[in-house]
């Protein structure tokens, strides 16, 4: 290729796996998320939102995740999150609940509900003193008997993901999406000689050898880049406030402490003086 394409990218993601002609990957990567979840592997799907090229050309809001539903009308949504933030956990479950409650339309029975899975995909680690890198959120009370069985929520942190070997198609997904830029099309590894995972290859090189898809490519990552930035500076200066109100509630609960101490010590005087007083002792 002659350029290092980052699989991470949104419209790259979408063009793998939200792409007509790339329909196959998507099931085989629904698949291979999901694995024992499904009670048998898919064998079609229909997508919902495909990827369309030209929406790429000069529309930075496009939508960048990938939804799709399968012959039993089970719902699937596919995303890729290149940062977190404290609200990342509610944004995903109001995805999901927005697709969810989208399949009724008005007077349907809540019986036609089909399962809804959302499978994300994350660039950083969202749960910082978890070691494992794949959790699957579901509803269950706490003695993990479960409400409904209507699917639920998926998150895979792949900066967590580590595989010396790669031992099954899950893995070997999450080894692609985490070091796809690093790969060479012409030397690939003994795990990319798949038929879906050289693919996968023909796509990013789609991006990397054609001028204007990778002139697209270039615009997407910078516009990327600059919400990346936007978000940073904006959570160091929620960070910098926050230790600002922390710092002043801990100079006002210092201020009170000294206040209330002072009082019980004026207090204190002025009971012994009214002892002294009371006892004829005081000159």
């Amino acid at each position: 290729m002659k350029h290092r394409i980052n699989p991470q990218v949104d419209c790259v993601f979408k063009a793998l796996l939200g792409a007509e002609n790339n329909r196959n990957l998507l099931i085989h990567f629904i698949n291979a998320m999901l694995q024992s979840e499904l009670a048998a592997p898919l064998a079609t799907v229909e997508l919902m939102n495909p990827y369309n090229d030209k929406e790429w050309l000069n529309d930075k809001l496009s939508i960048v995740d990938v939804k799709a539903r399968d012959q039993n009308g089970n719902l699937y949504q596919l995303e890729i999150q290149l940062v977190n933030y404290t609200a990342l956990p509610a944004r995903m479950l109001y995805n999901w609940a927005d697709i969810y409650t989208q399949q009724l339309q008005n007077g349907a029975s809540f019986h036609r509900l089909q399962p809804t899975y959302s499978i994300w995909l994350l660039a950083e680690n969202l749960f910082k003193d978890d070691v494992e890198y794949h959790h699957a959120y579901k509803f269950r009370n706490t003695q993990c008997k479960p409400l409904i069985e209507h699917g639920g929520i998926w998150t895979l942190e792949l900066n967590k993901f580590q595989a010396a070997q790669v031992e099954n198609e899950q893995q070997r997904w999450l080894k692609f999406f985490k070091d796809g830029e690093q790969l060479n099309d012409t030397a690939l590894p003994h795990w990319m000689q798949t038929q879906e995972m050289l693919q996968a290859m023909t796509t990013l090189s789609q991006f990397s050898d054609k001028e204007r898809d990778y002139h697209r490519y270039q615009a997407r990552q910078n516009y990327l880049r600059e919400q990346l930035t936007i978000a940073s500076e904006q959570e160091a200066l929620r960070e910098e406030l926050e230790a600002e109100r922390e710092a002043k509630l801990t100079a006002i609960t210092r201020e009170t402490a000294e206040r209330q101490a002072k009082e019980t010590a004026l207090a204190e005087v002025k009971r012994l003086n009214d002892l002294l007083k009371n006892s004829g002792m005081e000159s």
